[in-house]
Formats: structure tokens, C-alpha cells, sequence
């Protein structure tokens, strides 16, 4: 996965991609972030990245020269590869697990472009940007931490990322439910004890127990996951104990 990051204020993209996985991930060669500063396009001597919107109002707004010139530098640069641009944006597409899925089988370079203050300018949206993704119904200052957002959500589902790849396929959304509970040592802490089952070294019983306890944690908090999801008739019949006991 190869990406470009575009912004203002690249420290902010640079520490969220540095560390942890994401370092050990560029280590591999599965990934790749390069962050780029849109000041280093301005052409006045002021770097100048923004100005006043037209027709007046609150704010400042980014100016389109310093993203298309930085897009097209990276175009130039991604001619065999080809290049997927997308803008952080309140009003885009709501990421989900389906889309960091998507985005980890890219073969694309995927270019990010951060805005700031009230945002870029329009004709970026218009003639530029394949498309616009939001990570949630908030508004944050900028998309530095969208972008990384994105990024580590998508890097986390390539293969040979993470120390072992069944560690992703048991993350919540992986099939659509939520994650089951974790313990682990002491068995016992403040007098909450780690239920009995995990301890009793039956795979098959801790299989279910897991299983079940997804099952319950997706009923309990976003029954709308289940809209989606293809329940086996062990998903069923579990669901029915569960509905059993919870009453």
C-alpha cells in the first residue's frame, strides 16, 4: 500500500505514521507514507497556503494552486501505478471496515489531501479528488489525523502487517459483529474472575464461548450490524440463549 499524505502540518501525519505498526509495516515494505508539506508549493515569500473566502464570511479558506500542484507532482511521479485521490471531508463517504479492506488491496498510489480552516477550495472537490471520505460525523480542525485514521485501519488488514494475520480477522467488523472479551492475567483482580470457560483449555468450548459473546456484545450495543451479517444456524441457535438469558 503506497500513500500520499498532503498537508499543512505534516509533524502531525509524521508522529501518527512513525511508530508501532505502521514503522514496522515500512520496515517490511508492505507499506509506504510519504508526507508532504503543501507549503513547499507556494510560489510568494510568504509561503501563503490560504486567503480570504469570496463573497465574504468567516475564515480562510485553502488555496487550490498549492494541491493541484502537489497532486500533479505526485501524478507525475505515479505514471505506471496510476494514482487514487481522495479528499478528508465531513461530507464525504463514511469510512468502514469495508473500505479499509478495499483500500488494503489497492494498487494504486493513494493520495490524501488534508484540508484546513474552512476548507479547500471548491474547484478541488470539483475537478480533482476521485472522491471524498469522512471518518465520522464530527468535524475535527483538519485531516491529518483522517488520513492517518484511514491509513493504519487499512495497513492493519495486509497480510504480513501484524505478527500474526488471524490477529486481524478476530478485530471487531471483521465479519461484521463486534469483538468478543479479553482477559488475561491475574485470573482473579479485585474480585473479578476471568470467566471459568477461557481457563479450561477446551478449544471447542472457548470457541463458542467467544463466538457467543461476539454475538452478545453486537445485540447489546449495534443491532444494526445484524442487517448485514449472514448468521450460520449456530449464530442462531446462540442468539437464542443469549436472548434467554438476558431476559
Amino acid at each position: 500500500m503506497n500513500c500520499d499524505v498532503l498537508t499543512l502540518f505534516p509533524a502531525i501525519v509524521e508522529a501518527a505514521v512513525s511508530d508501532s505498526i505502521l514503522k514496522r509495516a515500512s520496515e517490511k515494505g508492505l507499506v509506504k507514507v510519504t508526507v508532504t508539506d503543501l507549503r513547499s508549493f507556494a510560489t510568494d515569500k510568504h509561503k501563503t497556503a490560504d486567503d480570504y473566502p469570496f463573497g465574504g464570511g468567516a475564515g480562510m479558506v485553502m488555496k487550490p494552486d498549492l494541491v493541484f500542484d502537489a497532486v500533479d507532482a505526485v501524478r507525475e511521479d505515479a505514471k505506471a501505478e496510476g494514482t487514487r485521490i481522495i479528499l478528508l471531508s465531513p461530507q464525504g463517504r463514511l469510512f468502514s471496515h469495508e473500505m479499509a479492506l478495499e483500500l488494503s488491496k489497492e494498487t494504486r498510489r493513494i493520495v490524501f489531501i488534508c484540508g484546513r480552516y474552512e476548507g479547500v477550495d471548491e474547484r478541488v472537490r470539483l475537478s480533482l479528488a476521485d472522491e471524498e471520505v469522512s471518518i465520522g460525523d464530527y468535524v475535527l480542525s483538519g485531516g491529518e489525523l483522517a488520513a492517518a485514521v484511514i491509513i493504519e485501519a487499512s495497513a492493519r488488514l495486509i497480510p504480513g502487517v501484524l505478527g500474526a494475520d488471524e490477529s486481524s480477522e478476530q478485530d471487531s467488523f471483521y465479519d461484521g459483529m463486534l469483538d468478543y472479551p479479553h482477559y488475561t492475567r491475574p485470573a482473579e483482580y479485585r474480585g473479578m474472575a476471568v470467566p471459568e470457560t477461557l481457563l479450561s483449555g477446551n478449544h471447542e468450548k472457548i470457541r463458542l464461548w467467544r463466538r457467543k459473546e461476539a454475538l452478545r456484545a453486537t445485540l447489546n450495543k449495534r443491532p444494526d450490524l445484524f442487517d448485514k451479517i449472514e448468521l450460520s444456524k449456530e449464530d442462531r441457535r446462540l442468539l437464542e440463549e443469549i436472548k434467554t438469558e438476558d431476559n
